[in-house]
């Protein structure tokens, strides 16, 4: 397959990031003296506020009967840098950024984490050197499936929907709205924890290797 230009994902795509999420939800846990890990990741995955706001932590701490200012500034403080500490590349991934580098291939992410949290993962992994653009959704305005991010991404890129290709973990909000504008589509299914739809991708790589296979590099 010829492109132009690969766009991923950041999360569970490039980084392993739900391990570290819940190392992160122990450590809050451990601080209020209440509650599990797996039950404050809950309040992050419900979707009432958002997968990275804090709010969700007030809510644990409030829904607990623990609530204080004091205490919900001290787990949100314990929580990012946990989370920062533990997130991990997966393996081969930066070997396919190297490769497609070499190649001269347009690189970018596109990511629902704001932007300044976007930027310290890919810097605390080493990552943020092989991208040409980084795209987060307080940029666009809009968070995945809808593809104004992704549209972004390809404008700075100076490349055509139809030349690119999108790598993620999420069938909902990476491979649909690659598909909604006309990209190739590339199912992370190494990092993926829902595989429901999975047959909706182009592609799917088991593991990152896969994706030089699958883009005959």
């Amino acid at each position: 397959m010829k492109v132009k230009a690969v766009i991923f994902d950041l999360d569970d795509t490039l980084i392993d990031f739900i391990p570290a999420k819940l190392k992160a939800c122990e450590e809050v846990v451990k601080l209020a003296k209440c509650g599990s890990a797996d039950e404050l990741l809950d309040y992050f995955l419900r979707g009432k506020h958002g997968f990275e706001s804090h709010e969700n932590i007030a809510d644990f701490l409030q829904d607990h009967g623990v609530f204080s200012p004091e205490l919900f500034s001290i787990c949100c403080e314990s929580y990012e840098k946990t989370k920062i500490e533990r997130i991990r590349v997966y393996p081969g991934i930066e070997e396919v950024l190297k490769r497609l580098k070499e190649k001269g291939i347009k690189l970018a992410v596109v990511t629902d984490a704001e932007n300044g949290k976007a930027i310290t993962r890919l810097r605390k992994t080493d990552l943020e050197k092989y991208f040409d653009v980084i795209v987060s959704a307080d940029m666009s305005g809009k968070r995945k499936p809808e593809p104004d991010s992704i549209l972004l991404a390809l404008e700075k890129l100076r490349v055509k929907a139809e030349d690119a290709v999108i790598v993620g973990d999420s069938i909902r909000r990476d491979i649909t709205a690659g598909k909604r504008i006309g990209m190739k589509t590339i199912f992370a299914f190494y990092g993926a924890t829902h595989f429901s739809n999975a047959e909706n991708a182009d592609f799917i790589a088991e593991k990152p290797e896969d994706i030089l296979k699958i883009l005959g590099i």
